[in-house]
C-alpha cells in the first residue's frame, strides 16, 4: 500500500524522521479494538500493539494511540507490528471519556474536516448541533454541518431548521441531505479528496454508515433501519476506523474518511478556544460590556444580555453559551483533581519500587 494514500506528506515524512531508527516503519492506524490495533503500513495492513515502554511513559490514554494517527512500528513477523512511538498531530477531536473519570478520549486524530452530521427528523437539537462545534472547533479541523434525513422532514420545516443552524453555526458549511435517497451526496464528496481526511461524528441513528457507504459505493459498514415509532435511527456502528475511499463516480481520486460510532454523550473537554470560535458573536458582544470579566448573568452594563433585550441575539443561544461555560469550569476543576491524584499515585508507585532495592545499611 502506497503511504500517499493514507495521507502520508513532507510534514509527516519530517515528523517521522525524529524517531526513524534501522527496523522502524511508518504507519497510519486504521483501526483500533480495545488494546488491539490495526495499521496500514507500506506492506500493508498489521495488527498491531502498543510498546510497553510507550504504555508507560504515557501520562493518560490521550497519549496513547488514535484512529487516524500516524505511529513509528516495528514489524513483529506474521502480520504483527509494535508501535513504538505516536508521532505530532495536525488535529485532534476529544471528549471527556465516559463515566466518572475525568480523562480525555482522543475520538479521531489528524482530521482534516469534520462534517458534524445531525438529523432532521425527530432528533434534530440545535443545542447538540452548538456542542460539537465547540469540540470541532478545539479540534483544530475545519467544521461542517450536514443536516441529514431531509426525507423525513416536511420541506417548510426544513427551510426553518436549516436557517436556525445557520444562526449558531456562522459561517459554517450547511448542507442538506437525504442519504436513504443518495439527494445531497455531491455536496459531501467534495470533502473527499486524495491526501486529505475528512470524519464523520454525530449522535447514534443520524445516518453517517449510511453516507459512506454512498461513498463508497458499496455497503462496506453495517446500517440498521428507522424505528418505526418514532422515526429515528438507531446505532449501526461499534467501533472507530479509517476508511480509504476509492475512485467513483461521486469521488473519483477517491480520498480518506473516518466513521465513528454514534455518541449518546459528549461532555466537553478542555474546549476554551472552541468555545471562543463557535460563539464568536457573543465573545464580540463581550468586548462592549462594562466589566471585563463579566459573566453575562445579571452584571449591570452587560452588552450581551442588553443584545438579548434588543432582539439581537436570542435567548437561547445565551443560556445554551452559559450551560457550556458551566459544563467547562466545572470540568476543568475535575481536570485538576484527577491530575493531583494521578501525581500522587505515581510517585507513591516509583518509591515504592524504589525502596524495593535499596539494601539497609549494615548497623554492625
Amino acid at each position: 500500500m502506497q503511504l500517499t494514500r493514507l495521507g502520508w506528506n513532507p510534514l509527516i515524512a519530517s515528523q517521522f524522521s525524529e524517531v526513524a531508527a534501522p527496523g522502524i516503519e511508518p504507519a497510519r492506524v486504521t483501526l483500533r479494538h480495545s488494546q488491539i490495533y490495526r495499521v496500514s503500513a507500506e506492506r500493508g495492513d498489521l495488527l498491531a500493539e502498543v510498546a510497553g515502554r510507550l504504555r508507560h511513559h504515557a501520562t493518560g490514554a490521550h497519549e496513547l494511540p488514535a484512529v487516524g494517527d500516524w505511529v513509528a512500528i516495528k514489524p513483529a513477523g506474521a502480520g504483527k507490528a509494535i508501535i513504538r512511538a505516536v508521532l505530532p498531530r495536525s488535529s485532534k477531536f476529544s471528549r471527556k471519556a465516559a463515566g466518572r473519570v475525568s480523562e480525555e478520549q482522543v475520538v479521531a486524530a489528524n482530521v482534516d474536516t469534520v462534517l458534524l452530521v445531525a438529523g432532521l427528523d425527530n432528533d434534530y437539537s440545535p443545542r447538540r448541533i452548538e456542542r460539537y462545534l465547540v469540540m470541532a472547533y478545539e479540534s483544530g479541523a475545519v467544521p461542517v454541518v450536514v443536516l441529514n434525513k431531509a426525507d423525513l422532514c416536511p420541506d417548510a420545516q426544513i427551510e426553518a431548521r436549516a436557517a436556525e443552524v445557520r444562526s449558531v453555526a456562522l459561517g459554517v458549511p450547511v448542507h442538506i441531505m437525504s442519504a436513504a435517497g443518495g439527494a445531497g451526496l455531491e455536496q459531501l464528496a467534495r470533502y473527499v479528496v486524495p491526501g486529505r481526511t475528512a470524519a464523520l461524528l454525530g449522535s447514534s441513528g443520524v445516518g453517517k454508515s449510511t453516507i459512506i457507504n454512498r461513498l463508497l459505493g458499496a455497503d462496506a459498514l453495517p446500517t440498521r433501519p428507522v424505528r418505526e415509532h418514532d422515526q429515528t435511527g438507531r446505532h449501526a456502528t461499534t467501533h472507530r476506523e479509517l476508511l480509504i475511499v476509492p475512485p467513483g463516480p461521486l469521488t473519483p481520486e477517491g480520498g480518506l474518511i473516518i466513521d465513528t460510532p454514534g455518541m449518546r454523550e459528549l461532555q466537553l473537554w478542555d474546549a476554551g478556544e472552541g468555545m471562543h470560535a463557535a460563539f464568536d458573536e457573543i465573545q464580540t458582544l463581550a468586548a462592549a460590556c462594562r466589566f471585563s470579566g463579566c459573566s453575562h448573568h445579571g452584571e449591570p452594563g452587560c452588552a450581551v444580555e442588553q443584545a438579548v433585550i434588543a432582539g439581537g441575539l436570542a435567548a437561547e443561544r445565551l443560556e445554551s453559551f452559559r450551560k457550556l461555560q458551566r459544563e467547562l469550569a466545572w470540568q476543568e476543576t475535575r481536570i485538576d483533581k484527577w491530575a493531583e491524584l494521578e501525581r500522587k499515585r505515581k510517585w507513591k508507585t516509583i518509591h515504592k519500587a524504589a525502596r524495593k532495592y535499596v539494601k539497609p545499611r549494615d548497623s554492625g
